[in-house]
């Protein structure tokens, strides 16, 4: 399907996957709903889009009106949806429920597929994870599309996996491995790395998980912060205090603050991997402190509504100081 000739060209960022709506009810009120824009991949998109990055979505979005809502939430954040990801048909869907502690527990009803025969363009960095890397017919595409792209081009990876749409949990472990060896950055939450690997800490698996490929692997620790790993640093942050309505996509703000970072830092392009392997504490620091704001911001407002770059750069120095 893809056998497009890719050239080193700072284009942007691709990000590829699921973009669907979040029906989101509390657990005490589940008679009520409000439909949010989301997907993991999708919300990377957004994010990436506000912090005034150029991004464009590859996906697969129905042609109804959930679908016309989706559109319309990309456009507003300057993201480009690339061709062929409308379809006829409906719009998946995730019914989130937030429990008292304000986190997001999920059900789909979700079809994914890549478009035929699209060759998106060159990009700096290409972002995937979630759902788009593990169920069919599109898991297998995007590993491919990944595969070709990334002889040009920096990969950012979120595993995210969700349980509920899994049906052999050995076959997923096995392609987020695939996936992993072929990143340069893997961000994961403690909560997926103990589904994935529930005999050893988060630390022990993003050492492991370096041994494949990656350059850096981040774990988030919700309200116990963040640690960086790479192979000769390992750096930890606290997490910024906030009054949290719901973690709906608290770690996909994260992923696109930390895709931003390094971007300021010149550290996405194939060309770049040297010097993202040489990257100090000093760096890692940096990058998890604009990571963490990012998504401190977005838990502290409902639905996955992540914050302008004036906003994210002003909530830096309120959690952490001047700013590096």
């Amino acid at each position: 399907m893809y056998n497009t000739i890719w050239r080193v060209v700072n284009a942007g960022a691709l990000v590829v996957g699921e973009a669907l709506i979040d029906i989101v009810r509390s657990s005490d009120l589940l008679s009520d709903s409000t439909e949010f824009p989301g997907g993991s991949p999708m919300n990377v998109a957004i994010g990436l889009g506000r912090l005034g990055r150029s991004v464009r979505l590859l996906s697969r979005i129905g042609s109804d009106a959930r679908g016309d809502r989706i559109g319309a939430h990309l456009a507003a954040s300057g993201v480009e949806v690339v061709a062929g990801s409308v379809v006829a048909g409906p719009t998946s869907t995730a019914d989130a429920t937030v429990d008292d502690a304000g986190v997001a527990h999920y059900t789909f009803d979700l079809t994914w597929s890549l478009p035929e025969d699209v060759a998106p363009a060159p990009a700096l960095v290409v972002h995937t994870g979630s759902i788009a890397v593990t169920l069919e017919p599109g898991g297998t595409d995007v590993v491919d599309l990944v595969r070709r792209l990334r002889a040009t081009t920096s990969v950012t990876y979120d595993p995210n996996p969700r349980p509920a749409l899994i049906a052999d949990a050995d076959a997923a472990r096995a392609r987020i491995r695939e996936m992993v060896a072929l990143a340069d950055v893997v961000k994961s939450s403690d909560e997926d790395l103990r589904w994935l690997d529930p005999d050893r800490d988060d630390v022990a698996i993003a050492r492991e998980w370096l041994t494949l490929g990656p350059a850096l692997v981040v774990v988030t620790r919700g309200g116990a912060g963040a640690v960086a790993v790479t192979a000769n640093h390992t750096v930890e942050i606290p997490a910024p205090a906030v009054t949290v309505a719901d973690t709906v996509g608290a770690g996909d703000a994260f992923m696109s603050g930390l895709i931003d970072a390094l971007w300021e830092r010149g550290l996405l392009g194939a060309h770049r991997r040297d010097a993202l392997n040489g990257i100090d504490d000093a760096d890692l620091t940096a990058l998890l402190r604009y990571a963490s704001a990012t998504a401190a911001l977005t838990v502290e407002r409902p639905g996955a509504d992540p914050p302008r770059r004036a906003d994210r750069d002003h909530a830096v120095d309120r959690f952490f100081g001047a700013r590096r």
